[in-house]
């Protein structure tokens, strides 16, 4: 039995072994050139690609102000577009997969049906994660005009919370995936019904 505590988001290394069967028959090695990745796998490999390049971009950014390189006057109008889609994006695809694919994939291999609860597990973590960078960024929007201290507290708390997300996202993205694409090139998505 798994300790649960090794499957929090925060200290999660992979998916247990009773949920890897599949991802052991086709690893991410055989996932690109597989005649079963369709138009829905490549897409939804293309959305987490993008959350990855976004996520990397505005963690850029915030080294970037961190470091004098982005001025405080210049930072907010920088992060406030990038951060909202980032989190509005983010949040709407849960809500998809939540509703629409994930019951789909549990009844098409209810021995993962587990792994489908573990994941929506993470998008309750992960929204708690949205809400605290939403906090935080806009205590750090407040301070840019503000003493430097101040500014300092807010950067500090801003980078903490976003990189806590980060670092839990990437996590959750790559077991999503190797839950997800393994059971799509073993039963297709015509066969899975999507």
């Amino acid at each position: 039995m798994t300790d649960p505590a090794t499957l929090a988001l925060e200290t999660r290394t992979g998916l247990p072994e009773t949920l890897r069967f599949l991802a052991e028959l086709y690893p991410r090695e055989v996932w690109t050139g597989h005649a079963n990745l369709g138009m829905t796998a490549r897409f939804w490999l293309q959305r987490h690609d993008a959350f990855r390049e976004q996520g990397r971009i505005m963690a850029a950014g915030l080294v970037d102000f961190r470091e004098g390189r982005i001025e405080p006057r210049a930072f907010g109008p920088w992060l406030v577009p990038r951060l909202q889609r980032f989190l509005g994006e983010l949040e709407g695809h849960h809500q998809i997969e939540d509703y629409q694919y994930f019951p789909v994939f549990t009844a098409a291999e209810p021995r993962l049906a587990h792994g489908f609860e573990l994941l929506d597990g993470d998008h309750q973590t992960i929204h708690h994660w949205i809400d605290s960078v939403a906090e935080t960024a806009n205590g750090l929007l407040r301070s840019l005009d503000g003493d430097r201290d101040a500014l300092l507290r807010a950067s500090n708390a801003y980078a903490d919370a976003s990189g806590a997300m980060l670092a839990g996202l990437m996590r959750h993205l790559a077991d999503e995936e190797d839950l997800i694409i393994p059971l799509i090139l073993d039963r297709t998505e015509d066969g899975i019904g999507i």
